[in-house]
């Protein structure tokens, strides 16, 4: 069986990593990781043209050799999935069994630790590699990835979160590479993990979704969505910069605060031609109610009630 690694030693011990998989959260992590002085062995794809050419164009990035489970040497100290959660407990299995036949068969070194960066599933998906000894943990950037943006996750100006939870041993070299990458981890109970990644959807696929609700909310006073959400832009900053700054009941403002139910009837009236802004417009002025400071609360309580029904 694997020996286990001293992940106390100093830094420039760094373990070495395969990346499994060659997406969007691969293809900014291993960037990251090469920028922190890891060494990147491998970009272990699924055996399909658009799969290989990926892992191809993400290994010439960082200096890597692109493969496939079957081809993989599979010599690095880390193994971190960044494939979509269906595919984590599989891709963990087909690894397992070609690890296993070098254990049993004295072959070269094998990986000692396995990652995944799934915010929902816990890292009991990568139980099948505990059969070769391998000791696992999920590790979540707290962070959105798409094409075209440029998230920070190496650097004095990463601050990043990441949460970690799994095997002791693996979720201390899990904050190790953390820190050496500039950002922060926090342990998260295995049992909190949907919910966790419930709030995390929340800070930016559903606030997406939400600004898209701002742009019909637009609409209605005759803008188009890309002068919306350039008009939008300045305010909506603001109020994140006072957010952070000071906190929500400082940064509430508008009508509800005055308590101003006449103005928030004339809102609901004239959104009824836009039935979905105007539903999450009652639901979040139902927020307000119960978690802002809000003047007139029973009235507007009152008003909430009766456009609802």
């Amino acid at each position: 069986m694997p020996q286990n690694l001293n992940i106390n030693k100093p830094a420039n011990k760094k373990p070495t990593v395969a990346l499994v998989g060659a997406g969007s959260l691969a293809t900014f992590l291993a960037v990251a990781l090469n920028h922190a002085g890891f060494k990147i062995n491998e970009i272990i794809a699924r055996d399909s043209p658009s799969s290989r050419r990926k892992a191809r164009q993400l290994a010439t990035k960082v200096g890597a050799q692109a493969v496939t489970a079957h081809s993989a040497g599979l010599d690095a100290t880390l193994l971190w999935f960044c494939v979509p959660d269906h595919e984590i407990r599989r891709a963990a299995s087909t690894l397992s069994d070609h690890l296993l036949a070098r254990v049993l068969t004295h072959q070269k070194t094998i990986p000692r630790f396995a990652l995944h960066s799934s915010g929902a599933l816990s890292s009991r998906e990568l139980y099948p590699l505990r059969a070769a000894g391998v000791m696992v943990a999920s590790a979540h950037p707290l962070m959105t990835f798409v094409a075209g943006a440029h998230p920070y996750l190496y650097g004095f100006q990463s601050t990043v979160p990441f949460a970690i939870e799994g095997d002791n041993a693996a979720t201390r070299l899990a904050r190790q590479i953390v820190r050496a990458l500039g950002g922060e981890s926090f342990e998260l109970p295995t049992a909190r993990k949907a919910a966790y990644h419930a709030w995390a959807t929340m800070t930016s696929p559903l606030l997406v979704a939400f600004l898209v609700t701002l742009e019909e909310a637009a609409s209605a006073a005759g803008f188009a969505p890309e002068d919306a959400r350039r008009k939008s832009l300045p305010i909506i900053t603001q109020t994140l910069a006072n957010y952070s700054r000071l906190g929500p009941a400082k940064s509430f403002s508008g009508p509800l605060i005055r308590g101003d139910a006449e103005t928030v009837r004339k809102h609901l009236e004239v959104l009824k031609k836009h039935p979905r802004a105007r539903e999450v417009y009652i639901a979040l002025a139902k927020v307000a109610l119960r978690e802002l400071p809000v003047k007139n609360r029973d009235d507007l309580k009152r008003l909430l009630h009766e456009t609802a029904s």
